[in-house]
């Protein structure tokens, strides 16, 4: 009780109950990553664009294929993406989990060379872009991913990617967008 304040037994059952509710809620999940709910960015993307400085990326840009990601949450609020990328002929899906760092939309998992994974900007019913620092063996480096709800991105999201992409320094031999080939993504969208 409150110094000051006569709270009636009726009224300290009516905030009780209350309060169980609130906690009791599965909205209240959306605290974890901020005053955005996480349930919007919950569901089947389509990644249409891709900015990279890995080694490579611009020689292959030109045989990349649009992926698909299925991004949920687990019982730990921890973010789950199940993903499907074209790699050497064949699909390769992958099952990763994110962690939660500190702040809002900032997850990692380092284990996995996964140092830090955000959404930069977002509409959340059309489009996200999301920024990932990676380390694998001795290469450090980042992406720039445009996730979209449909198979084409609207002008706004295409812009939005263009502009995050340059601002974070990708040239243009980094950035490319991603070919209409959907073969993976449906191993992920079953």
């Amino acid at each position: 009780m409150c110094a000051g304040m006569n709270i009636s037994g009726r009224m300290r059952g009516v905030l009780l109950t209350a309060f169980v509710a609130l906690v009791s809620l599965p909205r209240t999940r959306a605290v974890w990553l901020g005053r955005l709910d996480p349930k919007q960015l919950l569901g089947s993307w389509y990644i249409l664009a891709v900015a990279s400085g890995e080694k490579g990326f611009a020689l292959e840009k030109a045989t990349k294929n649009i992926e698909g990601v299925v991004v949920s949450l687990t019982p730990e609020n921890n973010l789950k993406l199940l993903s499907s990328r074209h790699r050497l002929e064949r699909c390769d899906v992958n099952v990763v989990e994110l962690l939660r760092q500190n702040s809002g939309w900032v997850f990692e998992n380092p284990a996995l060379g996964i140092l830090d994974y955000r959404v930069l900007g977002t509409n959340f019913r059309d489009y996200a872009i999301v920024f990932t620092q990676l380390e694998f063996k001795d290469e450090a480096f980042s992406t720039v991913e445009l996730y979209s709800r449909t198979e084409l991105a609207s002008q706004e999201a295409m812009g939005l990617f263009t502009r995050w992409s340059w601002g974070l320094g990708f040239l243009s031999q980094q950035q490319a967008s991603l070919q209409r080939d959907l073969t993976c993504v449906y191993k992920v969208f079953q």
